[in-house]
């Protein structure tokens, strides 16, 4: 027996967009005037056609109930993912109106689902098969383990000369030699493999000249980056735990060998970030019976989204496995037994002092953590100057807000919600101040009144 896919709301529906172009376009999509032959059905699936710009109308598909989220397909030419096609048919799909009815998908729907359930099952199957056979040449394993392990050490090795010569020359000499060197260093991380080393020395080489202060976020920075490259060159001497974090943090990904968890999963939020090479995803999920908050992070090539996305403010029963580390949240997704459907879930909520708290806790397993995830209870969004705060309603502390969460326009929409009222504000805490992701209204326990804030 099939469950019934359960209509989203138009928040969670945009959530999805890959960029602010894609939820504006596909907004303007989400009436009935260029759709013809929509339809739903009881499994999950949506279909309709749009008229476009060509004689052919565009064919789009979507299957709801998906383990890694909304999939889709459409005949427009758009990369990216999901299109504004696909945006505006979930949006009409929203609806009561009864735009999109329930009935048989076309033949052309039938076949793409048919044909992506039959894909996934085959990659079920291949993928135990591949499992059972990757283990059969351990020593094959170790060897291209410890080839890596040599390249890592020699780069760990050069960066911490590099930074010996910043350090001896005077952190003026950073702003008189300009971000090419750095580049340059971090390009020869690239080539020890050690992409996470390569990511912070990025970073570290913005920093010159890029505002007042900027020495002491310099030298801040250096002294982390010299923490994490002793790490690794004395990783043996670590306890397990940090040992895997120093691993993961300068890009020995492992794998998600923790034991899978079966759980009610909230999704508290989902966001992108972008660069030159890569789009990350990461998500936010919160487990109703475990109380555990879990990072599933997907990544994309440069230009197009990662596939997995899922609907903010909806929960879903799963399986979900942890990765190695001490202190380390991100999870693999594994089997989902439901398609999301709204929710009263809620995470618990914190004040500010001891979100902040929640903040250092971490930062003893894992220096390098730049924030960590924390819901804040009974707190009011007020002006500070030119910046903006966290306020607890039944208190006299706040958090400030991050600068890119100070930047963008999501910040009225948190405004407008709490009205100079209480909200209840899942983001994440770090040394740089908090950054709103999700956001509820006080006394709010309805399905669907989740506000995403990204």
């Amino acid at each position: 027996m099939t469950q019934q896919a359960v209509r989203w709301t138009a928040d969670q529906v945009l959530a999805l967009a890959p960029d602010a172009a894609s939820r504006k376009a596909g907004s303007k999509l989400g009436a009935a005037g260029p759709w013809s032959e929509a339809g739903s059905s009881d499994e999950g699936t949506v279909w309709g056609l749009c008229r476009g710009s060509g004689s052919k109308p565009y064919q789009t598909v979507i299957d709801i109930a998906d383990s890694t989220g909304p999939a889709c397909k459409c005949s427009c030419p758009s990369r990216k993912f999901p299109c504004k096609h696909a945006l505006g048919l979930l949006l009409l799909w929203t609806g009561a109106d009864g735009t999109v009815p329930r009935g048989q998908a076309p033949d052309w729907a039938e076949q793409w689902i048919e044909g992506r359930r039959k894909r996934a099952e085959e990659k079920r199957t291949a993928g135990g098969a591949s499992g059972a056979s990757s283990s059969g040449d351990p020593e094959a394993a170790r060897r291209r383990a410890e080839r890596r392990a040599e390249r890592i050490t020699a780069g760990a090795a050069e960066l911490e000369q590099r930074l010996a010569d910043l350090l001896r020359g005077g952190l003026a000499t950073a702003e008189q030699t300009g971000y090419e060197l750095w580049e340059e260093t971090a390009a020869r991380m690239v080539d020890a493999q050690a992409p996470g080393l390569a990511a912070r020395v990025r970073e570290l080489g913005a920093i010159p000249s890029s505002g007042p202060g900027w020495p002491v976020r310099l030298l801040e920075e250096c002294a982390l980056l010299h923490l994490l490259d002793q790490g690794w060159l004395r990783r043996e001497r670590l306890p397990d735990g940090l040992a895997a974090t120093v691993r993961s943090r300068v890009g020995l990904s492992g794998s998600a060998d923790g034991p899978p968890l079966r759980d009610r999963w909230l999704v508290l939020a989902q966001y992108d970030t972008a660069d030159a090479r890569l789009t990350t995803r990461r998500i936010w999920l919160y487990g109703a019976e475990s109380g555990r908050t879990v990072l599933l992070l997907s990544y994309g090539a440069a230009g197009r989204a990662p596939e997995l996305a899922l609907p903010v403010g909806l929960a879903f029963e799963a399986e979900v496995s942890a990765y190695p580390g001490a202190g380390q949240l991100r999870a693999a997704l594994g089997e989902q037994f439901t398609p999301p459907a709204p929710t009263a879930i809620r995470p618990p909520g914190l004040t500010t002092p001891q979100a902040a708290a929640r903040y250092g806790e971490a930062l003893r397993t894992d220096p390098w953590l730049d924030s960590y995830p924390v819901t804040l209870d009974r707190v009011v969004p007020t002006p500070d100057g030119d910046s903006w705060q966290l306020a607890d309603a039944d208190g006299d502390l706040a958090l400030p807000l991050t600068p890119s969460a100070r930047s963008r326009p999501d910040l009225w929409r948190l405004v407008a919600l709490s009205g100079g009222a209480p909200v209840t504000v899942f983001g994440e805490c770090g040394h740089r101040g908090f950054t709103p992701l999700t956001a509820w209204a006080e006394g709010a326990g309805d399905p669907g009144d989740a506000v995403p804030l990204c």
